[in-house]
Order: C-alpha cells, then structure tokens, then sequence
C-alpha cells in the first residue's frame, strides 16, 4: 500500500475513533460535558480552556446558568425504567429543570416529543432560555405508555457556574489570522458535531507542525451563545480575523455545500468554491443567509468577518438530524478523511496565495537559458508546466493572484504555485504582496 494513502486511511479510523470516544458524553451549551470533551481534545491538541462566568454580558446576551445532569428516567407503577437517560442522552430536554414526582399521564404527555414519522428514533430537543422540563422517546414508546400515572426524575442541576470553549492558537508569519470554529454543545449526536470536532482537531495538529504564513485561531465552542460570548471577550482583536470557515456535518456520505460569507466574493469564498468543483460536480455553494451556525455571529453587521460555513449535507436536509439516527454509524471514517482533505487543501491554497510582478515584462523571456524551458518538448507533463509559466508570467502584473491565474488558465493551482515559485527563483517575478 502506498504510503500516503495508508497514512490517510489511518487519519480517517483515528478521527472516527475519536467520535466514538465523545459519542456517550452529555453535552450542552455549559456544563461538565463540555469540559470532559475539551479535556479529550486536549491530548490531540494544547487546547487552552476558558470559563465565563455566569451572568456575564456578552453584547445583548447573558451567559446563562450552567446545566449538569446525572441522571433521568421515567418508571412504570411497576417500578420499570421504561425512558431511561442512561441508554441515551438524548432523551432528557436538554436543559431540563431537575424534577422527581409522581406525574399523570396527561400531564407526562405534555413533556414528551417524539417523531411520528420514524418511530423507532428519539428526536433531539433543548430548552436552552426557557425552563421546562421533558423527556425525548420514540414514538413506539410513546404509545406504549398507557398507566394513569409515572414516577419521573430528572436529577439536573441549573445554578451559577460558567460557560466553557477550547482555544488554540498557532502564530504564522503573520498576525493576521484564519479562524476556524466547530461547536461543542451537541450530545451523543455524531454528525453534528463529532466528525467536526475531530476533522477540526486533526486539521489543526497537521497545522501546527506547519510553516504557515498566516496564524490560525480554532475554537470550539457552544453553539450561538460561545461565538457571542468569545466575540464580546475578544472585540479588541477581531479585526485581525481576516478568513474564517465554521466547520460542521462533516461525517455523513453526502457532497460538501459550502455557505458564502455575508461579504461574498472574498478570498475563503472563491478558493472554497474552486476547491468543492475539482472535488466534484454534486458539491454546491449556496449564498449566505442568517440563519444556520455561528457564520451568522462572525458575518453579523458589526463584525461582518469573512467567514464562510463548509459542511457536507446541510442541516436539516437529512432525516438522521437532529435525532439518535445520527450515530457513529452514519458517519465515516472516508467520509470525514474526505472532509479533512477539502479543508486542509482550502486552507493551503489560501497560505500560499500570492501576487506577483514581472520583472521582464516586455516580450516573453527567454526560459530556456534559464533552465525552465524543455527545447525537446513532446512530453505532456512538460507542455503543461510550460504553459503554467508563460500563464504566470503574462498575468503577474500585480492584480491578478495565483488563483486568479489558475482559475484563467483552467491549471492546477499547485502547478501555477511551482511555476511562480520557479519563476521568482529565475529573477523574473517578485512578490507583489498579498
């Protein structure tokens, strides 16, 4: 087997691995949930791990309380734990209120949710900044649920406490940043957002033991309230973020859709965009709206970063979401290797995009007494490469970038990055800044 491709393979069974490690965790938006998982991240990469007390304003939000739960269940008159937490999270409201009382099944009914149309899966619900309490069930045991009254507890805690999110930071040559964000509140739900987690965790780690010319800031954060939360602690850096891309649904089988900026056309807009068409013709971009992940905080008027959201199928746009469907089983490791490819190669083309000037501008140089030219031609390889520096050097004019000449020339951007690097060792471009 080829090298790089058992180590790809490899990534791709590590990175499921991974998901399946944090699948049993409860998380939510605060909470020991959270923390645990970060603190399994942490052996992948130093991820620095903050709080935000409660209360604290972030913009026109509070943090709210923090949410632990240890256990819920609803039993029978025969004392059966007919719903129980411990077979799967996802069937408390996530943010319950704590309860333990003897309740009708009139009034039970009023707490349960449930999915008429796939009736042996448990829909995932939250009751974020309303306190309530309730219980998610397939529809089988709902109907199932027929004694005049259930014993139910739900052993939660919402009291004072903090918001948690992981940071890491890898400086470049520059301070201007990429911020990469995958949110952390989820719970056993493997699609959304496991497989982001670890494609994101994986990403940074090959990263961080890169030259890299930009610095790259991943978070991973509670969903919503962590990006406004983090935007409010940070307000005094944010316009150092000059891209960004939330990472999300990076599991399932289906091809990439990327979301545009709110700004676009920026840079992260079209090298994403070029990038999901060689990775083929089922991938799609679609214009930024404000609604989805947290895109919608970092594209926000007052900030109005370049952010873009690339995920594979879009939320709510399979059935598996938002519901126990969305097990470690309908994520993939190819699946999530694949997702991790695309990004690394987005962010690669983004490093290395460069313009360029021609010292030589006034009629096609001779290349051959550079050495960069093939007097024999015939072979294709060595047109192409041809082709890719008489390309750069007629377009390096100092408005056009390196993608800007592939994209015109139908060329590889790595064949026209190895051309323009060959061409400013000759002496016949220079860097014309970003």
């Amino acid at each position: 087997m080829d090298k790089e491709v058992a180590v790809s393979q490899s990534r791709g069974l590590e990175m499921h691995e991974l998901s399946t490690r944090l699948f049993p965790i409860c998380r939510s938006i605060t909470g020991n949930g959270v923390r645990e998982t970060l603190r399994i991240l942490s052996e992948i990469i130093p991820l620095g791990v903050k709080e935000i007390p409660t209360g604290t304003k972030v913009f026109d939000w509070d943090v709210p309380r923090e949410w632990n739960i240890t256990d819920a269940y609803i039993k029978d008159a025969d004392g059966r734990r007919v719903i129980d937490f411990a077979r799967s999270n996802l069937h408390v409201l996530n943010y319950s209120v704590p309860i333990h009382q003897q309740v009708s099944l009139e009034e039970l009914r009023k707490h349960l949710y449930y999915l008429e149309d796939h009736p042996d899966w448990i829909p995932y619900r939250t009751s974020y900044y309303k306190e309530d309490w309730g219980f998610c069930v397939t529809h089988n045991q709902y109907k199932q649920l027929n004694d005049p009254a259930y014993e139910v507890c739900i052993a939660s805690t919402l009291e004072p406490g903090s918001l948690t999110y992981g940071e890491y930071f890898i400086p470049g040559e520059v301070e201007d940043e990429v911020l990469i964000s995958a949110h952390v509140c989820h719970p056993s739900l493997a699609n959304d957002n496991l497989a982001g987690l670890a494609v994101v965790s994986s990403l940074a780690e090959t990263l961080s033991k890169r030259k890299n010319y930009y610095s790259y800031r991943f978070l991973f954060i509670p969903g919503t309230i962590g990006a406004i939360a983090w935007l409010a602690q940070n307000e005094e850096r944010v316009h150092r973020i000059q891209f960004g891309l939330v990472a999300s649904l990076l599991g399932d089988p289906g091809p990439f859709t990327y979301k545009r900026s709110r700004r676009g056309n920026t840079e992260i807009d079209r090298i994403a965009e070029y990038v999901l068409a060689k990775h083929g013709e089922r991938n799609k971009v679609i214009d930024f709206f404000p609604y989805g992940y947290d895109e919608r905080q970092f594209c926000s008027p007052g900030f109005n970063l370049a952010v873009g959201c690339l995920s594979r199928t879009p939320f709510g746009q399979y059935p598996q979401y938002h519901t126990s469907a969305d097990d470690l089983d309908f994520i993939t490791p190819e699946s999530m290797e694949e997702s991790y490819d695309v990004y690394l190669e987005i962010l690669s083309i983004l490093d290395q995009n460069r313009f360029y000037i021609n010292t030589n501008p006034k009629c096609e140089p001779q290349l051959g007494k550079r050495g960069l030219y093939s007097l024999k031609g015939g072979n294709n390889d060595a047109k192409a490469f041809q082709m890719a520096l008489l390309w750069t050097l007629n377009l390096a004019s100092g408005e056009y970038s390196l993608l800007d000449i592939a994209q015109r020339s139908n060329t590889d951007f790595s064949v026209i990055r190895e051309a323009a690097s060959r061409l400013e060792e000759s002496g016949l471009l220079k860097p014309a800044g970003r």
